[in-house]
């Protein structure tokens, strides 16, 4: 029997949405580039290079202020208006930093790109459009009205003005191409780690169904032996108490309970004893449980397979499943599973009549959320693409490489193990245990 506890630990947790980023990491950046303010002003001063001081230093002791008032709170999690706040006041800083010394013939008016770029790696792409934005502005406000630098003899240290400009043009790039290129590499990443994260809820809660057949079976067999005992006294007792009618016919009734038990626990072992056998199996048995969910949803399902005893392992049946219903998904009218051993490994190929994959796409078959094969041949399939990611991700964990190509009609995909790593000797199921034996 499945207890409430087994199925509770069957369901999914939920897990609270992650910081967008720390505000220890903002408040350590923050230090790491008062630092460097602070140097450039001691290094320029020792230079003798002109530039309003008094401003400046305020500037520098705002963050120290800052950081300090972070650092002593009280430590709360960072939300993501916490977080803009606390990038919008770095970006006004160093933009005002970069206006009063010089502007765009400021060397270091790179470092104005910092904040936008840290946005982009942690927040969604609306704010980052908004710091983005804004960074352009307060960009072109320090190009117009910056005070420019004197050099120790009084001369001004001017710019020529193509090179301003130029410089103008090249961080307003620096803001798109830092932007967009963290954004993009964020995203896939969270995507990729989103999918990962479905893989294993889904590869967990098989292995634990496995498991489930593997606790039955050593329960019902270890459960016998004390179930005979019941039974044998319960048995004795209805031939001492025969002179005794109440007694004696609650005697039966026990027995006959014991009985029933035993007829229970006999049907449970055989069930749990199945599924902890078939830890191995035929390689056609295996393809075969994959395909069975989709074998009536419409194409056609042929397996033709011969091949070796193979692991029965829940994360590579899952992984062909997904493989298999991606190709129902496509198929005109027909699938083809087929089995190859040759040179040491072996191969399963899963080919369907459909359109196949686009062409511009093949390289990116596999990756998290693709979603433009179907868009692009069937409009009305839903799917994101995560079911192959996970099959990919499954096969290749159990020493698989696939490979994703077009067979002319229809998308083929094959997958090679080394037969070391796919093989499996078959195993013994519990022995029969005779105290069952009315």
């Amino acid at each position: 029997m499945i207890t409430s506890e087994v199925l509770s630990d069957l369901t999914p947790i939920e897990t609270p949405k992650a910081e967008p980023i720390r505000m220890r990491t903002l408040v350590h950046l923050r230090w790491f580039a008062i630092g460097g303010q602070m140097a450039a002003v001691v290094v320029a001063w020792s230079m003798g290079i002109g530039f309003p001081k008094t401003p400046i230093i305020l500037l520098i002791a705002a963050s120290i202020t800052m950081n300090l008032w972070l650092f002593l709170r009280p430590p709360k999690r960072t939300s993501a208006g916490r977080a803009v706040g606390q990038l919008s006041f770095d970006l006004v800083q160093i933009s005002t930093l970069m206006a009063l010394t010089g502007g765009m013939a400021n060397p270091f008016a790179l470092l104005v790109l910092a904040p936008v770029t840290i946005a982009a790696a942690s927040l969604n792409a609306r704010q980052v459009l908004a710091l983005g934005l804004a960074t352009v502005a307060l960009i072109s406000v320090a190009a117009v009205f910056g005070v420019p630098l004197r050099e120790p003899g009084g001369e001004i240290l001017r710019m020529e003005p193509i090179l301003a400009v130029g410089h103008w043009v090249a961080l307003v790039i620096g803001v798109v191409f830092f932007a967009g290129y963290a954004h993009r590499v964020t995203a896939e990443l969270s995507d990729t780690s989103g999918a990962l994260f479905a893989t294993q809820m889904a590869l967990s809660r098989e292995q634990r169904l496995q498991h489930l057949g593997g606790v039955v079976a050593a329960a019902a067999h270890e459960m016998g032996t004390p179930l005979a005992t019941i039974k044998l006294i319960a048995g004795e007792l209805a031939d001492e108490l025969r002179d005794d009618p109440d007694l004696h016919a609650d005697a039966i009734a026990l027995r006959v309970a014991a009985d029933r038990c035993a007829a229970i626990l006999r049907s449970m072992g055989r069930a749990g004893k199945d599924d902890l056998h078939m830890r191995a199996a035929p390689l056609r048995a295996v393809l075969e449980d994959a395909a069975q969910p989709h074998a009536d949803r419409g194409p056609l399902v042929e397996i033709h397979a011969e091949g070796p005893i193979v692991r029965r392992d829940p994360a590579i049946i899952h992984a062909l499943r997904n493989l298999i219903q991606n190709a129902v998904d496509f198929a005109e009218s027909r699938v083809v599973i087929e089995t190859q051993v040759t040179q040491g490994a072996l191969v399963v190929t899963v080919r369907d009549d459909g359109p196949g994959y686009p062409v511009q796409l093949l390289s990116r078959i596999g990756d998290p959320y693709l979603t433009r094969r179907a868009e692009a041949q069937r409009g009305s399939y839903e799917g994101m693409g995560l079911g192959l990611f996970i099959a990919k991700t499954l096969l290749e964990r159990s020493g698989a490489r696939l490979t994703f190509a077009n067979g002319g009609p229809g998308a083929v995909v094959s997958v090679r193990w080394p037969l070391d790593r796919i093989r499996a000797e078959d195993r013994i199921a519990l022995a029969h245990n005779p105290n069952f034996e009315p």
